[in-house]
């Protein structure tokens, strides 16, 4: 990673847990921060158990008030706009549709918007998701130019905004003259990102370590389900070494990316039960939801060839070592331990075995050379 230091940074959706991570992520690399999100969507909440509004000017509003959110953008002043700020769960969406949409496609608008009447940004990250693809349940996974689709809300709304993303791309910056505009903006699609400090509900491991922690048997719907997990510090890494090459000028990268876990970590929901327990040092036992059960995907991978080509990247932890971290950190805070500490403590070791990772392939590398 490159140094942030003087960077101004604009995140949308800084109360969430992928927004608190990345915050604090981008404050170790020595960026300035600035949020602009609803309240914490969780209580508990990773955002205020690491203390972040007293280290980070932050902005409690809606992403879809558009005037709020020029005047937020405006004073901040960003050199890199992160969106993430969403409604972020399947099975809401089914009873909460207007608001799924509202904030996922037009929230999407109007940061583009805030962004194209501000006209100093140079570089815009949006953040959807793996459930933008036409999911045809197939084995092979999603490449960045396959069709957008969703069959419920919460998805069709992340292939709307990416729909958006394009369009303004196309129309107001356009790669061919980013050095008239000079603002690059790119998309980014995460697969199932899982940490510590998650406790959003109807989400897998924030309903294990719930039920771990209480003594129970965690009620699981879709044990068969397969889905890329990976720990969210990997797609965080994408997402600024995206943004570091877009502040470079370097228009190639003005486009949608996949962020995704190896193959062999696109495991089913049982799996991910049964190793969380093993980590969490109890019985795997668990019991099948019994009430109704919305369309959700059966069968969801990516394809991040482009990520690893062209930028590098390669995700630094197994899903073994991801789900060891998330145990640890809730353990950690569990006994009474500082949430910011333990959680930037993750962050340095990551970034240093990453660091690590990267020295040892291109020594190998090297060496193969003639």
């Amino acid at each position: 990673m490159t140094d942030w230091n003087g960077r101004r940074v604009f995140i949308t959706g800084h109360t969430g847990f992928k927004g608190s991570w990345l915050s604090m992520l981008l404050q170790e690399l020595g960026a300035e921060v600035t949020g602009y999100a609803l309240a914490p969507p969780t209580d508990p909440s990773l955002f205020e158990a690491a203390g972040l509004s007293g280290t980070m000017t932050s902005v409690i509003a809606d992403v879809r008030d558009y005037k709020t959110l020029v005047a937020a953008m405006r004073d901040a002043r960003p050199h890199v706009v992160f969106h993430l700020a969403a409604q972020p769960l399947v099975r809401y969406s089914y009873d909460h549709p207007v608001e799924t949409y509202g904030t996922n496609v037009m929230g999407t608008v109007h940061v583009l918007e805030a962004v194209r009447a501000l006209g100093t940004v140079k570089a815009v990250i949006a953040v959807t998701s793996d459930k933008c693809y036409e999911n045809r349940e197939w084995v092979y996974p999603y490449r960045e130019t396959d069709p957008m689709g969703g069959h419920d809300p919460y998805s069709s709304s992340k292939g709307c905004s990416e729909l958006v993303i394009a369009a303004y791309r196309s129309s107001y910056f356009p790669v061919a003259r980013l050095s008239e505009h000079g603002t690059a903006v790119a998309s980014v699609r995460a697969g199932n990102v899982i940490g510590g400090g998650d406790w959003a509900l109807d989400r897998l491991v924030p309903d294990l370590v719930r039920a771990f922690e209480a003594g129970a048997d965690p009620i699981i719907r879709s044990p068969g389900a397969v889905r890329p997990w990976q720990h969210v510090l990997e797609a965080l890494v994408g997402y600024v070494g995206i943004a570091e090459r877009l502040l470079g000028g370097d228009g190639r990268f003005a486009e949608a990316w996949n962020f995704g876990p190896a193959d062999e970590d696109a495991r089913p929901v049982a799996w991910i039960v049964d190793r969380m327990a093993h980590s969490w040092g109890v019985e795997s036992g668990w019991r099948d939801w019994d009430g109704e059960i919305p369309h959700e995907a059966g069968l969801l991978k990516l394809d991040c060839s482009k990520a690893r080509t062209e930028l590098g990247w390669r995700p630094t932890f197994t899903l073994e070592k991801a789900i060891d971290a998330i145990v640890a950190w809730h353990k950690a805070v569990g006994s009474g331990q500082d949430a910011h500490d333990v959680s930037v403590g993750q962050i340095r070791a990551f970034l240093t075995l990453r660091d690590q990772r990267a020295s040892s392939t291109s020594r190998v590398a090297g060496a193969g050379s003639t």
